[in-house]
């Protein structure tokens, strides 16, 4: 598979994925948990289709010392005995805000009141933002079709 775009050499995509990888750099200062925003960009990443961020986010998930185990789940985190509660409920937050289109309504007052057990709210703010933000990079990669499969971890700082 070849990308319809080389995303990588175009000044303009490149200009823009710059301002979206900065944006992104802040979630890092956060005290969302790194291991849960991998999470949330892993299984957004899968319900788009974007082979890209999964792999991208897989590895970068194994480097940073995630199991393999929990990361073969995610896709089936609601049977899955491996995650947190917190977890679970950003996870939920993950599907509904990645599937807006999907869901008449968006994200359930139901699903927001269980992240918010979980989390305070600039934790909600930077899972908000994850979920946002890797959903733009999930429709652009899948969009031109940006191929999986030689992601390195850190690749991108």
């Amino acid at each position: 598979m070849t990308a319809r775009l080389d995303a990588f050499n175009s000044p303009t995509t490149m200009k823009v994925f710059k301002h979206i990888i900065a944006a992104g750099k802040v979630l890092k200062d956060s005290t969302l948990p790194a291991a849960t925003q991998e999470l949330v960009r892993l299984r957004a990443s899968q319900i788009n289709g974007c082979g890209f961020c999964t792999d991208m986010h897989f590895k970068d998930a194994v480097a940073a010392g995630e199991s393999a185990e929990r990361l073969n789940l995610v896709a089936a985190w609601r049977e899955a005995t491996v995650f947190t509660e917190a977890e679970r409920a950003a996870l939920e937050l993950a599907e509904q805000g990645t599937r807006i289109a999907d869901a008449a309504g968006g994200v359930t007052d139901e699903a927001w009141a269980n992240a918010a057990k979980h989390y305070d709210e600039e934790e909600l703010a930077a899972l908000v933002c994850a979920i946002a933000l890797i959903n733009t990079f999930n429709r652009a990669n899948v969009m031109i079709q940006t191929p999986a499969g030689d992601y390195q971890p850190g690749q991108f700082g």
